[in-house]
């Protein structure tokens, strides 16, 4: 679109130790994360996490038990929701099914007693925008449900918020949709520079679209830090084992042959990093092959600790053989077992005595 008149500065977003209790149960404990202006922020995280309960108490939908929300520098702790500028999508796309289209995109414009011409000026821009200008006067239950995950989105934009909350927008669509929606909605993003925040539990959706991923685990922060950051240095196990398809191999000392000196630790080497090598520390049995097509995906078994390794179809393994397994030392990563703490001043000592 070449008209930017749609187009606007985001706000930036801050919880300073928020905390969500019911009863005996917290949801979401002493979570303190920043959110930049005009980013575009996931949170990750296993059913249960408190990601969506998080993004409710910044919608104002859901009270905060402890601590404070910011927007824009203004402490929005206790305000409602109609007060916060933001704009939301939600899981069930909530589009009501007697109004048509174009109703349903201008609905909360019409609540607002924006003015007729207005508002059609608006919905002409948003409808070319999604590609809905031949779907203005069909129903809800007359779309795909691509088309009404983008009638959703229109409804969220037209009120040119400067953020905008998405609850796992994506969940009821097929494989294919997902990944053209996840295309589309990155790309309106960026364009229009409105501030993202966006709860999945699919790690896809989370590195391919944000800037940062804010990865929760029983209602508390993990890690948050950018795609790359989060799978390259994960600043935990559970950080190493919820990202990455397959995820993490996390071996005890014990898998490593002649390696003494980290017990104390748990050492950690990503599946596609690893390689068969006659000489490498690792003794394994494989127990399965996957044929994946552009690789194979082989289940192996060390020191009673199963793992999986991703290797190039050229290399012929077989299940029940026994297999010697290696790795650059740059690919080690080790997480120390009391704290569960990444400790990178320990992996050159310890990558030292593996090649000795």
């Amino acid at each position: 679109m070449t008209d930017n008149s749609l187009s606007r500065s985001g706000k930036p977003i801050v919880l300073e130790n928020v905390s969500r209790v019911w009863g005996d149960t917290t949801a979401v404990d002493s979570l303190s994360i920043e959110i930049e202006a005009g980013s575009f922020t996931a949170l990750l995280g296993p059913s249960g996490c408190g990601k969506s309960t998080t993004l409710r108490m910044i919608a104002g939908l859901e009270q905060v038990s402890a601590g404070r929300i910011l927007i824009g520098g203004a402490d929005v702790t206790q305000k409602p929701s109609s007060q916060r500028d933001l704009s939301m999508v939600f899981q069930s796309y909530a589009l009501f099914p007697h109004l048509s289209v174009a109703e349903n995109i201008v609905f909360g414009l019409k609540v607002r007693r924006v003015g007729r011409a207005e508002r059609d000026e608006r919905l002409f821009k948003v409808a070319s925008l999604l590609g809905l200008d031949q779907l203005l006067d069909r129903k809800p239950g007359q779309l795909s449900g691509g088309q009404q995950q983008r009638v959703a989105l229109g409804r969220a934009i037209i009120g040119e918020k400067p953020i905008c909350l998405m609850d796992e927008p994506l969940s009821n669509l097929d494989a294919k949709l997902r990944h053209e929606m996840r295309v589309e909605i990155r790309a309106l993003q960026q364009q229009l520079g409105f501030t993202m925040v966006y709860v999945t539990h699919d790690q896809v959706e989370a590195i391919t679209m944000a800037d940062q991923v804010v990865l929760l685990n029983q209602g508390r922060l993990e890690q948050a830090a950018g795609p790359r950051q989060l799978y390259e240095r994960p600043a935990t196990p559970f950080a190493a084992r919820f990202i990455g398809t397959p995820p993490m191999n996390l071996f005890p000392s014990a898998a490593f042959n002649g390696l003494t000196s980290s017990c104390d630790y748990h050492l950690g080497v990503r599946p596609e990093a690893m390689r068969l090598d006659a000489n490498g520390p690792i003794s394994a049995t494989v127990r399965a092959v996957e044929y994946l097509g552009a690789d194979v995906l082989a289940d192996c078994v060390a020191a009673n600790t199963s793992f999986q390794v991703r290797l190039p179809t050229s290399e012929t393994v077989l299940p029940g053989v026994e297999v010697r397994l290696g790795f650059e030392p740059a690919a080690l990563h080790v997480f120390d077992r009391a704290t569960g703490h990444r400790r990178d001043d320990v992996v050159k000592e310890i990558g030292a005595e593996l090649r000795s």
